[in-house]
């Protein structure tokens, strides 16, 4: 039982690392080694200074939900492991966490949500009049699609846990 506590507890940590490098980092679109765009700036390499200079992305409709959509996946599964700690601690023998698999459940299908958008209406996302094929999606969007079924999984791990002694 210990194990499987520890097993869940680590997934959780992995899992919401991973969510929070997805939202906060650059690398959702990557047009050339040296631009890149994710949910927040676009950013271009200045080789003479050697440092990314960065605006802010065009803000439409698309780009807000899935902005939205990643900070509320990142604060469910934040939520979550609050209370799970909480449940831990608090909960009497035989109980089982609902709640916490709850919360990491929605933040899967937030996260899913988010990547699905970003997938099929990135060329408005991107506003730009450049071929989408000229560039590739980046490491923060393939976290972001890596993080759905692992939520999906310690949200439903969540739910058949009982606590023991």
């Amino acid at each position: 039982m210990v194990l499987l506590l520890m097993s869940v507890t680590v997934l959780h940590l992995i899992t919401l690392a991973m969510l929070l490098i997805a939202t906060i980092e650059k690398s959702w679109w990557v047009w050339t080694d040296s631009e890149i765009t994710d949910l927040w700036y676009n950013c271009f390499h200045d080789n003479v200074t050697n440092n990314w200079l960065c605006a802010a992305t065009n803000e439409n409709d698309w780009l807000q939900s899935v902005q939205a959509l990643m900070v509320l996946s990142a604060v469910l599964s934040s939520i979550s492991f609050v209370v799970f700690l909480g449940q831990l601690f608090t909960m009497s023998t035989g109980g089982l966490f609902y709640f916490t698999g709850l919360c990491q459940t929605f933040s899967g299908f937030t996260a899913f949500a988010a990547c699905l958008i970003f997938t099929f209406h990135r060329k408005e996302i991107l506003d730009d009049s450049r071929d989408l094929t000229a560039g590739h999606f980046g490491y923060c969007f393939i976290l972001a699609w890596l993080c759905v079924p692992l939520l999906l999984v310690s949200g439903v791990l969540y739910v058949h846990l009982r606590k023991k002694q």
